[in-house]
């Protein structure tokens, strides 16, 4: 394949944020209201803000140093886990620019930056990439809509010459249900090959099929190959909210089918959210990194490099007058 050329900052964002390999392996703590309801799911509103950002601040110090960045999010712990220092000058960071949640109607639903936050913040803040979420299938009467928005996040992102991680999340059309394992395939793969336009730097991706209904790994592979066919930039593997040893063979099939890596939470810490004190200290250093360095080697082994995809820009002794 021809390789895209990266502007000079969207391709050192890219070298912070993955391994020497050029992979990656990024810690997700960018969760807001999801991760109030698991910390007490029977009084989500008794968890305070300051109970979020203990949380983020205890995993992060944890583990930020097994992954090759961490994802956060700017209102619980982006600049929290900088002043506070948990997060090393040495590590990377990756902070979300979007509100918590959708607008319009759950059957076609809407997304927008954080009100008061901006890609300029987040460059100013020393962020070496910034994370889209949006709410999307390629057949919602706001498909144009969410299309139009990411346009507009591409090129703010090059004005500021800052990469962009996009996260597009699928939902089904009819009010109360879950889209079939079929439909996820097609909503998935149809979503990569529509919102990996130029300027979106790294496509984060679900894992295109319910496993429940489609059991066997040969499957899982095809779909996944799907996903390598259709994105036009290197995709990575969200967790949701799958246990460890399931997260861990999706992670195997998906860099076989040609992943570039992953962007994990849940799967390695979401038994921490029940813990405090010490036990949680214990279970994060003694399970939940270990976790995190298994699967930061085996994307290192089996990922795809985003190198595949990207070069440099042609640098001549005058670059510097048009940048």
């Amino acid at each position: 394949m021809t390789r895209t050329q990266l502007s000079i900052g969207k391709l050192r964002g890219l070298q912070q944020c993955s391994s020497p390999r050029a992979t990656f392996t990024c810690l997700a703590l960018d969760h807001r209201q999801n991760l109030r309801r698991a910390l007490n799911p029977a009084n989500p509103g008794s968890v305070s803000d300051a109970d979020l950002t203990r949380f983020k601040l205890d995993v992060t110090a944890a583990l930020a140093g097994a992954a090759t960045a961490v994802l956060l999010d700017p209102e619980y712990s982006a600049a929290q886990a900088i002043a506070n220092g948990v997060l090393s000058g040495r590590t990377p960071f990756v902070v979300a620019v979007e509100s918590t949640g959708y607008g319009g109607e759950p059957t076609a639903r809407l997304s927008q930056i954080l009100p008061g936050w901006s890609l300029e913040k987040a460059k100013r803040m020393g962020a070496s990439m910034i994370k889209l979420l949006v709410y999307y299938h390629p057949d919602s009467p706001t498909a144009t809509e969410i299309e139009a928005f990411v346009r507009q996040v591409v090129d703010e992102c090059s004005r500021y010459d800052l990469g962009l991680m996009l996260e597009p999340l699928s939902y089904a059309l009819h009010a109360g249900k879950k889209l079939a394992s079929g439909e996820k395939r097609y909503v998935v793969t149809e979503t990569a090959r529509r919102l990996t336009i130029p300027g979106v730097d790294v496509l984060k991706a679900e894992f295109p099929l319910d496993i429940a209904a489609e059991p066997l790994e040969s499957e899982w592979a095809k779909a996944c190959g799907e996903i390598s066919s259709a994105s036009q930039a290197p995709w990575i593997l969200l967790s949701a909210a799958v246990d460890y040893e399931t997260y861990l063979r999706q992670v195997k099939v998906a860099c076989q089918a040609g992943a570039s890596g992953i962007a994990v939470g849940r799967a390695i810490w979401q038994e921490a959210v029940g813990l405090t004190g010490l036990e949680r200290a214990a279970f994060l250093k003694d399970i939940a990194r270990p976790r995190l360095e298994a699967l930061t080697n085996l994307c290192k082994e089996l990922a795809r490099p985003w190198t595949d995809f990207y070069s440099s820009i042609e640098i001549t002794p005058d670059w510097y007058k048009n940048y």
